[in-house]
């Protein structure tokens, strides 16, 4: 069954958009899609995401070399979020670690700042990738 909808980007042109590993199920990273961010992925099948700090388009790994292959894009019920299944070459993350969600909460300390436990080991060396 195909269907059209309306998707729901927000004031800046953005819809968040997570990337979860097509085989384990795990979540690797969230980060912003602009309309050409999803359009780059769908055609060329390697995950494509808008920076906002760069305020620009970027592909994943175009310096690391740790891309995503996209396998399926999909859209959740409300049309604004983006769930990319993908293949990761690499870590996701750009400080090492397979997946960006390598800390748990261990003790909340107000509402700003958390006591976290690292439960991962990183995957590669940061400072050697992005001299």
């Amino acid at each position: 069954m195909t269907e059209e909808v309306a998707l729901a980007f927000d004031d800046a042109d953005l819809l968040p958009a997570i990337a979860q590993d097509a085989d384990s199920g795990d979540v690797l990273m969230l980060a912003y899609v602009s309309p050409e961010a999803v359009k780059q992925t769908v055609e060329t099948g390697l995950a494509h995401y808008y920076s906002r700090s760069r305020d620009e388009l970027w592909k994943k790994g175009g310096t690391s070399g740790h891309v995503q292959h996209v396998e399926n894009v999909r859209v959740d019920c409300d049309g604004d979020t983006f769930l990319y299944l993908v293949e990761q070459e690499g870590g996701a993350c750009h400080t090492g670690y397979e997946s960006c969600f390598y800390r748990q909460i261990e003790e909340l300390n107000g509402d700003e700042t958390a006591e976290i436990e690292v439960v991962a080991e990183k995957v590669y060396d940061p400072d050697e990738v992005y001299e």
